[in-house]
């Protein structure tokens, strides 16, 4: 689950936690409940990153991001880090803050259905 996430990361994580962005807490607020009866952590360590919500359940990672993630070099390291996760078996979902902030309930549909699909193909995988 934490893919040998090394303390440092657990540490820097906490922090986080404490200094989320206003579309974390509105994402926490809704993703805390759990999405189709599926829990949700936030600020979870995996390998070498901080995945700002995971669900563990369904391997999703879902990151938000400002316009921070326009400028060439951070999307580079965004690529890098999704090709990294996605190699250890998970799924990253990305949206922005203002996609969180203007269209909520869009984001929370998209998650359910995302989550939904993943826990479905797993079950038919093994004759549930």
């Amino acid at each position: 689950m934490f893919e040998g996430a090394s303390f440092l990361l657990f540490e820097n994580a906490k922090k986080l936690r404490n200094k989320m962005t206003s579309a974390e807490e509105v994402m926490w607020m809704h993703l805390r409940k759990g999405i189709s009866g599926y829990k949700f952590r936030r600020q979870h360590p995996i390998g070498n990153y901080i995945a700002d919500f995971f669900c563990h359940k369904a391997k999703l990672i879902v990151e938000g991001g400002g316009s921070v993630h326009n400028n060439d070099e951070i999307k580079k390291s965004d690529f890098i880090r999704q090709s990294d996760l996605e190699k250890l078996g998970y799924t990253i979902l990305r949206f922005t803050n203002e996609e969180v902030s203007k269209q909520t309930e869009t984001v929370l549909n998209k998650i359910s259905e995302i989550v939904n699909i993943i826990i479905n193909n797993k079950t038919s995988k093994i004759g549930v």
